[in-house]
């Protein structure tokens, strides 16, 4: 096959998909303003494929977001994936774009360059303005239990998300779980949380 033109064929793929993710992305930003909430309601994207090159992916995914509307940049938030971009790939592109960093603990574990996860919170936290995006957030999972290495979890494993606490304590966030039994894990998770001076602070708030 003859390599150039399998170069434009992926090119006409990534502006395809691109297209398609732009039309996306304007319908759920305008259904957020339709609901009159605020620029703190995110929409929670990945930078997308490699295609062979990294760094020039990065810079096109940067060059890409400011041809975007600002009703759709305001409300984006870009995550470290399991593969490709990391957290501190993430970091970069957010210092280009003021892209708030939302943190993927199970992601981190995947594909992170060796940082802790207290000290990968801290650094996704110090992206974002808490006063415009507001209550930094972070993907919490772990592996699913005789599935494949990227599996969620079905269920929340309590001893580990008690020890997530611990390890972050006391740097403050919004927690999301990405777990499969969805409101069986949110219940136990917060009974968990209930000591946690962090989640007592934000009762306290509401």
């Amino acid at each position: 096959m003859n390599p150039e033109a399998s170069g434009e064929v992926s090119r006409a793929r990534d502006n395809d998909i691109f297209k398609r993710s732009w039309k996306e992305l304007a319908y759920h930003a305008q259904l957020l303003d339709l609901m009159k909430l605020d620029v703190s309601t995110k929409i929670q994207v990945h930078v997308g494929g490699v295609y062979g090159d990294k760094v020039r992916s990065m810079k096109r995914f940067v060059r890409r977001f400011f041809l975007l509307e600002n009703q759709i940049r305001r409300r984006l938030v870009i995550e470290n994936d399991d593969r490709l971009f990391n957290l501190q790939d993430c970091i970069r592109i957010g210092s280009e774009t003021k892209l708030p960093v939302l943190f993927d603990v199970f992601h981190h574990r995947i594909n992170g360059k060796g940082e802790t996860v207290k000290k990968a919170v801290c650094l996704s936290r110090k992206t974002w303005n808490e006063k415009k995006d507001g209550a930094p957030m972070v993907d919490y999972s772990f592996k699913r239990i005789c599935g494949s290495g990227r599996q969620h979890a079905e269920s929340i494993d309590i001893c580990r998300f008690e020890d997530f606490l611990k390890e972050t304590f006391p740097v403050d966030f919004d927690v999301m779980l990405e777990i499969k039994d969805k409101e069986k894990s949110v219940l136990r998770a917060v009974k968990a949380a209930s000591h946690d001076p962090r989640f007592l602070k934000a009762m306290e708030n509401k």
